[in-house]
This record gives structure tokens, C-alpha cells and sequence, in this order.
């Protein structure tokens, strides 16, 4: 019985020593298993964007074709868009903003209408063009250009106008075109970097004159460059450089401003309470892979934001630009003041 019970006992003993060291050589020679990632299949859903960008069903059909997700969007000015989100109250109709002014995005940020998200891709995307907590980040440089009508600058006896200063000829009385800064991004950043360049006092000066030279303030960002091309005003304040309109054979050319370009980093950001958040993600993630990024460029002509992908050939003027130095988070921070005095000024 002694040897039966000294033998079950070695066995034991020797059965674990097995164990331990086939442990240990597992330990030591293989790596553990890698953990991956679950990858959410979000083919079928529904993306909801609200958009100020061109090229859009392009975009959204290479987006869907590559993700598998639909898109359903709003054409809005950014203004529309940050009066619509503050009336919903985190409660969105919509999952993603895409394009438009940067001061409206920052103005929602402070009131807590963004979500944050910092995609992957951003390490690609230089700091000054998004925000460092990820509520918005920059997709495309937009700047500021004039589009003038040629053939109206010699019916009215000048030559194509290069500075802001040049728009206060008395002969552009009549003949310039802005949308109303309260609504459009653009036109906010031409406050803005006005205000910004020249100081309030002289800043509001120019603007007080700039305003004798318009006629009324149009409600849409695009409706300047093409009351320009259709020569029922000489000059068109506008986003871009009038690329579609040129190529349908209007007698424009773009001017980047002399005495200083404003631009903005157009972004898109995250709505909070969006439905579809992994979605919107998705979103982002895209717009700035260099896919995204190539793809933006060729169906809406900008300068993109990633790291290594050239500029379109249209804009190749744009590194001979005196861009306006812009402190865009005190412009959102300041924009209903602005906008509020500007309205109280020259608003109908």
C-alpha cells in the first residue's frame, strides 16, 4: 500500500515539473497571441452630413463606395449650420458637419455641440490646421479670391482690381458682390481677417467703405462668383478660385488679394449626439487618408491638409499669396460679437 501511494505521489510531482517547464518554454520562445482589433462592418448605414463643400455627390459616392455607407446630406452655409445645432440642443438631425467657415465650428465647440474624436490619420495633418482635443479638424485650405468679370472691368473703363483697396475705386460703386457674413463662412473671414490685419478701428473704417461698394449682401456663399461670371457685377468676393465657372467659358480670372489673402482651414467635425457616431468616424478617418484627401482635391479644387499630397495645378498661385495671418480660435471665440456689430452696421 506504502509503494502504491509513493508511486501516485511521484507521478504527481513529476506530472507538474512537465507542465511548469512546457509552460516556461512557451513562455520563452512565443509571443502571445496579438490581440485584434473587431472591425465594425457598417455597410448599410446612414450617414446624415450637413455640407458646405463642392464636388459633393463625387465625394460622398466614393466615401459610400469605399465604406459601404450611405450619405444623406443638407447643402447649408456654415452660419445655417451652427444657428440650426443650437436650436436642436445636442440633439442633432444630423451625425457630421462637413466644410464651411472654421469660426462657426470653434463657436460650437465652446457651446458643447461638437463631439471630439482624433483620428488616426491626423498624425499626418499639421497642428494649425485642427484642433489639438479633436472637435474639428481641417480637411482643406480654402482662401479668399476675387473673381472678376474681365469684360466688365473694360466696359467700365478699369484695370482688374489686385488689392483691397482697389475694390474702393469709385468706379466699383455698385459692383461688388458678398454674401452676408452672418451666414457665410467666407464672408466672415473676410471680416475677420480685415479686423485682424488692420486693427478694429481702421479695420471697421475699410469695411465702412467696402459697404458703400455693395449693392445688397447675397444669402449664399456661391452667389457672388457667379453673379460675377454672368457680368452683373465686376467682382465677386468668394471661396476658391472660380475653377467650374472658368471652365464653362466665363470671361473671370481669380485674384488672390496683394495686400493679404484670407483663408481658413475648412473642416469637419463630429456632432454630438450623432446617431451614427462609428460612422462619422469613419467620416473622418477617410477625408483625411490619401485617398480621401485625393479625392477631395480633384472634385473641389484645394489645397489639402495631409502631409505629401500636392496642391491642384489651378492653385499653383497660391505660394506667390500673401496669406493674412489669422488667429482663427479668437475669431470663433469673437464671431457672434463681430457678426452682431456688423449686423447692428449695414444688416437689412
Amino acid at each position: 500500500m506504502k509503494k502504491k501511494l509513493l508511486a501516485l505521489l511521484m507521478i504527481v510531482v513529476f506530472g507538474f515539473s512537465f507542465a511548469g517547464c512546457a509552460g516556461s518554454a512557451d513562455t520563452a520562445t512565443e509571443d502571445p497571441a496579438p490581440v485584434e482589433e473587431s472591425i465594425i462592418d457598417l455597410t448599410g448605414t446612414t450617414l446624415k452630413v450637413f455640407v458646405a463643400y463642392g464636388g459633393i455627390d463625387e465625394i460622398f459616392q466614393a466615401f459610400e463606395a469605399d465604406t459601404g455607407v450611405k450619405v444623406e446630406y443638407l447643402d447649408m452655409s456654415s452660419g445655417e449650420v451652427l444657428a440650426r445645432i443650437r436650436a436642436e440642443q445636442g440633439n442633432p438631425l444630423g451625425d457630421i458637419w462637413f466644410g464651411g467657415g472654421v469660426d462657426s465650428f470653434i463657436a460650437a465647440q465652446n457651446d458643447g455641440l461638437l463631439e471630439s474624436y482624433v483620428s488616426p490619420e491626423a498624425e499626418h495633418v499639421p497642428a494649425k490646421y485642427l484642433d489639438p482635443d479633436g472637435y474639428w479638424t481641417g480637411v482643406s485650405l480654402v482662401t479668399v479670391s476675387f473673381i472678376v468679370n474681365t469684360d466688365r472691368c473694360e466696359e467700365i473703363g478699369i484695370e482688374t482690381p489686385q488689392t483691397w483697396q482697389d475694390l474702393l475705386q469709385p468706379e466699383l460703386k455698385g459692383e461688388i458682390l458678398m454674401s452676408n457674413p452672418s451666414i457665410s463662412g467666407t464672408s466672415y473671414t473676410i471680416l475677420s481677417g480685415i479686423l485682424q490685419s488692420m486693427g478694429e478701428e481702421e479695420g471697421w473704417a475699410y469695411i465702412d467703405q467696402l459697404n458703400q461698394q455693395i449693392p445688397y449682401y447675397a444669402k449664399r456663399g456661391s452667389e457672388p462668383p457667379q453673379k460675377a461670371a454672368l457680368g452683373e457685377v465686376t467682382v465677386g468676393l468668394a471661396p476658391d478660385t472660380g475653377e467650374s465657372l472658368k471652365a464653362e467659358g466665363y470671361p473671370i480670372v481669380s485674384i488672390f488679394p496683394q495686400d493679404g489673402t484670407p483663408w481658413w482651414p475648412s473642416p469637419v467635425a463630429i456632432l454630438k449626439g450623432a446617431e451614427n457616431l462609428e460612422g462619422a468616424k469613419a467620416f473622418v478617418d477617410w477625408c483625411l487618408s490619401e485617398k480621401g484627401q485625393e479625392i477631395l482635391r480633384d472634385n473641389c479644387p484645394r489645397v489639402p491638409v495631409r502631409e505629401g499630397i500636392e496642391p491642384p495645378e489651378c492653385l499653383a498661385a497660391i505660394k506667390e499669396a500673401k496669406l493674412q495671418d489669422i488667429d482663427f480660435v479668437v475669431a470663433g471665440n469673437v464671431r457672434d460679437s463681430v457678426v452682431e456689430q456688423w449686423q447692428t452696421k449695414y444688416g437689412e
